[in-house]
């Protein structure tokens, strides 16, 4: 089969985890930076391009990094570098032409993924390198320090030149949402759990038990990843029940069922054209294929949803993905959901067609952001780096990596395989039928793209209204726990009788006591200033 020289393709994946207490570590001064398992993470994917075991000599890799044209670098948290794509270029010791940043999002490795592919197919790019790694367990371990080590991280001079930004940097939430409290994802992404149990019906205990097996078969997918930052199977009723080790965080979720940001990982990924693969020598069973792709956004502000269960944009971006690609849900073997917290998940299961408990198909391919790692920016590189290697692992299969940035706010999905896709033209044209009126379109070398955003900005949306006083009822909520274990605060969405949306708090211990033991969604409150009074 001749394949477009111009179609993009996945030729090599890394990964790097350092954990702490390996044997014969040094201080905590001595732990890598990030550059340094960034720098780790390419010189795997080097290796990874010719199947070669560590150590390697890897003649493919080794050519295809020294042509790299474009350095693009999910932004670290742990440490601000002026440019951190030119850092890793000087280690390495090649000479891209373009360096890149992301904005804060997880959604934007899969969207850098995405905009690379479309820009290789166009012949504007031979060969990327797609990079990052945070290392915030070492921070925090430093900042915990009574000695408080200095680490000794790369310090880039002031005559830096800057790198492009990738992605969009609009702020996440409203004044009026941020006065209430919703300034972590921590205390949101509870307002979306908490809503999906009472739309389903379900008790309070009912709904943490399955969340808490949804979490536990996670936590088996990541024992068996030899790149997880835990890598012990939970139960669910470890993963659900509240112990010293594994506090209550916000309602309903422990420690247990939130991204676990407190790693030191790192991940990268090679992307090329078919001809740059082929002139370096890349063995064809190396080769994956970015298939489709698509991005889109919710309505921005969490304000303005329509509810809080569902996500139109992962629905309309997923069916345009599979539209694209000429595939259906059922076709697609591999799987993973981004997954900061269970809603998450449970979201875009539903809107893509997923079942929770499909033991054929989990939902993940690293174990997800509590227990494979969550290293802010960048867990997205990791999970097309294990997803390209359990598609290879599959000749034939299809693989769907899906990112998430904000709050259920940006979204990012991208399909993979180890067969190329449609050429553009007629025949791939004739998929466009599938997807929503006035989706934007791009084709290019195999590849094809879809933005969905003026189909998702048409749908229904709420009205806010920030001085709402009286009488309203609780469409849900998030209540924050101390250390101590004891609820301190909710955040309340509520509904005017007009239907209009507002926010409050609840801070009365008796109230929040309600909120954790009973059914809260609907229920009757006066609105006094900022606090709403239970029913």
């Amino acid at each position: 089969m001749r394949i477009d020289p111009t179609t993009p393709v996945v030729v090599g994946v890394g990964q790097t985890t350092n954990r702490p207490g390996t044997e014969g570590e040094g201080s905590l001064a001595d732990r890598p930076e990030p550059i340094g398992l960034m720098v780790q993470a390419v010189l795997a994917a080097i290796e990874d391009c010719d199947g070669a075991a560590s150590g390697g000599c890897a003649p493919s890799g080794r050519t295809l990094i020294g042509r790299t044209q474009s350095i693009r670098v999910a932004n670290p948290l742990s440490w601000q570098y002026a440019n951190p794509g030119e850092a890793v270029a000087t280690a390495l010791g090649i000479e891209p032409s373009q360096t890149m940043v992301t904005t804060i999002g997880g959604n934007n490795p899969q969207s850098m993924v995405n905009a690379t592919a479309l820009a290789i197919g166009r012949g504007e790019l031979d060969v990327a390198l797609l990079v990052g790694a945070d290392c915030v367990y070492t921070q925090s371990a430093a900042r915990r320090d009574p000695d408080r080590p200095v680490l000794p991280w790369t310090v880039q001079s002031a005559d830096t030149p800057r790198p492009e930004v990738f992605g969009n940097d609009r702020r996440g939430t409203t004044d009026a949402e941020e006065e209430r409290g919703l300034d972590l994802p921590i205390h949101v992404f509870p307002l979306f759990e908490n809503a999906l149990r009472a739309e389903a019906g379900r008790s309070l205990d009912e709904h943490r038990g399955r969340i808490g097996t949804l979490w536990s078969r996670f936590s088996e997918v990541a024992a068996a990843n030899p790149h997880a930052w835990l890598r012990t199977a939970r139960s669910p009723e470890e993963v659900a029940t509240a112990t010293d080790e594994n506090r209550m965080i916000a309602y309903p979720y422990t420690k247990l069922m939130t991204a676990n940001m407190q790693v030191d990982q790192g991940a990268a990924l090679i992307v090329c054209s078919a001809a740059a693969a082929e002139s370096a020598g890349v063995p064809r069973d190396r080769w994956v294929f970015p298939l489709a792709g698509a991005d889109a956004d919710d309505h921005w502000f969490l304000s303005h949803r329509l509810d809080f269960h569902s996500s139109p944009a992962i629905r309309l971006a997923g069916s345009s993905t599979l539209s694209l690609a000429g595939r259906t849900i059922d076709e697609i073997r591999h799987v993973d959901l981004y997954s900061c917290f269970p809603s998450a998940v449970e979201i875009a299961a539903a809107e893509l067609g997923l079942a929770l408990d499909d033991p054929s198909r989990p939902l993940t391919v690293t174990g997800g952001l509590t227990f494979a790692g969550g290293p802010g920016n960048n867990y997205g590189t990791h999970a097309v780096a294990s997803m390209v290697t359990a598609v290879r692992a599959d000749p034939g299969s299809l693989g769907l990596v899906t990112g998430l940035g904000w709050y259920m706010t940006k979204h990012s999905l991208g399909l993979y395989g180890t067969e190329p896709g449609k050429a553009s033209g007629a025949e791939a044209a004739a998929d466009d039928a599938g997807l929503p009126e006035r989706t934007v379109v791009e084709r290019a070398g195999g590849f094809s793209w879809a933005d969905p955003q003026l189909a998702v900005g048409s749908l229904p949306q709420c009205t806010p209204d920030a001085d709402a006083q009286g009488e309203v009822t609780v469409e849900t909520y998030s209540v924050s726990y101390g250390r101590e274990g004891a609820p301190e605060r909710a955040v309340v969405a509520c509904r005017t009788p007009e239907g209009l949306r507002t926010w409050a708090n609840v801070t009365d211990p008796d109230h929040l006591a309600v909120l954790i033991t009973e059914e809260g969604c609907g229920r009757l409150g006066t609105l006094r200033g900022t606090e709403v009074d239970l029913r």
